[in-house]
């Protein structure tokens, strides 16, 4: 068993480019979240030409919508939301410099191509390890959108935070690869 790659954001083409799907990897730095409601406000103010309320460049975003924090906790649960749900904005994300996403599921073929032409990678969070996977999260706290409720934008630093490669930047594609290693030859 491979030990985990370690990365830090923001990520570089030279950090993106060292990941292949099936890397387990663990994240200590800042990420931030954003959902489907955010990201069409951040489209937005692209098409507009106005300042996004985060910089993008290098960094990495986690889709999730965490529950309130209870007494004595950062954050409440933090499970990944689907990633499909983001796939209209996240080829004009890549395009001006986000590195990576995390979220569940599969990504469609506009993303994966946006993902190898903008040297960026996509690393699925396991579904249904939300309580595990808040236990990573130090601190969190809203940067935009506090009317969005569990889907303002959210900086959270985190130390090794778990995911796994799904898309990567060379064209692997973990989900891809699952099917046919199971695929019966008939």
């Amino acid at each position: 068993m491979t030990e985990p790659i370690r990365i830090t954001p923001p990520l570089t083409d030279a950090d993106v480019e060292r990941l292949k799907s099936g890397d387990k990897v663990l994240i200590t730095g800042v990420i931030y979240t954003a959902r489907d409601a955010a990201h069409k406000r951040l489209i937005e103010l692209i098409e507009k030409g106005e300042k996004l309320p985060i910089e993008l460049k290098g960094q990495i975003i986690y889709y999730v919508g965490p529950t309130p924090a209870k007494p004595g906790q950062v954050i409440g649960s933090a499970g990944p939301t689907t990633s499909g749900r983001m796939d209209a904005y996240t080829p004009k994300l890549l395009e001006l410099g986000l590195k990576g996403m995390i979220g569940k599921g599969g990504r469609g073929k506009e993303v994966i191509e946006a993902i190898k032409k903008y040297r960026a990678v996509y690393m699925a969070a396991v579904g249904g390890a939300a309580a595990l996977i808040a236990r990573s999260i130090r601190k969190a706290e809203i940067v935009a959108y506090e009317d969005l409720g569990p889907e303002a934008i959210r900086r959270l630093e985190v130390v090794d935070f778990p995911a796994i490669v799904a898309n990567d930047a060379h064209g692997g594609d973990l989900f891809a690869q699952g099917v046919e290693k199971y695929r019966r030859v008939s």
